[in-house]
């Protein structure tokens, strides 16, 4: 069950067989395993973590150079960030929020409602970006990929930017 909330996280737990994770990221791993664990609780939940898959869905790239790999995905998370939703429902900015960016994304909401998209691109820091991808050299990545696991991270489901890169990753793995 693809999720993004406490509510649908914890029911993933109970009522499916994993939970398929967006925008979301292993430096909240406390606070996700702690709704899946209320799902696990739930009576009638039909998995355990012994058997539950927990994926998430990783942008990879293994790059020297970082820099324009964020300027590339600024307009993208610009769009989830602040575009999305109503004007006052949206469940993508909520998940950004609960990795620590509050701020940013009421900054980012305004500008690109007020259709300043280019301006809400550029106000969308690289710390946002990391947070939800693996971007930087052979050695980061790799580091990266240790802390995707330990957070309980089952499965990564890697978006990369060629097929080079994936073979690259595939090797770093």
């Amino acid at each position: 069950l693809a999720a993004e909330g406490p509510k649908n996280i914890a029911l993933a737990a109970e009522i499916a067989d994993g939970w398929l994770g967006f925008l979301a990221s292993p430096r909240q791993a406390e606070q996700f395993n702690a709704w899946l664990d209320e799902g696990f609780a739930r009576p009638g939940a039909r998995r355990s973590r012994a058997d539950f898959e927990v994926a998430f869905q990783a942008m990879v790239h293994i790059t020297d150079e970082p820099e324009p790999v964020f300027d590339m995905y600024r307009p993208f998370v610009a769009l989830y960030a602040g575009g999305m939703g109503s004007e006052d429902t949206n469940f993508h900015a909520d998940a950004i929020r609960r990795l620590g960016f509050d701020d940013e994304v009421e900054k980012i909401t305004e500008l690109f409602r007020s259709g300043r998209k280019d301006e809400a691109a550029a106000a969308v820091p690289n710390e946002m970006i990391e947070a939800m991808a693996i971007i930087g050299n052979e050695e980061h990545v790799r580091s990266e990929v240790r802390k995707w696991e330990d957070a309980g991270i089952t499965t990564m489901c890697v978006t990369a930017g060629s097929v080079e890169e994936i073979q690259a990753f595939g090797r770093l793995t």
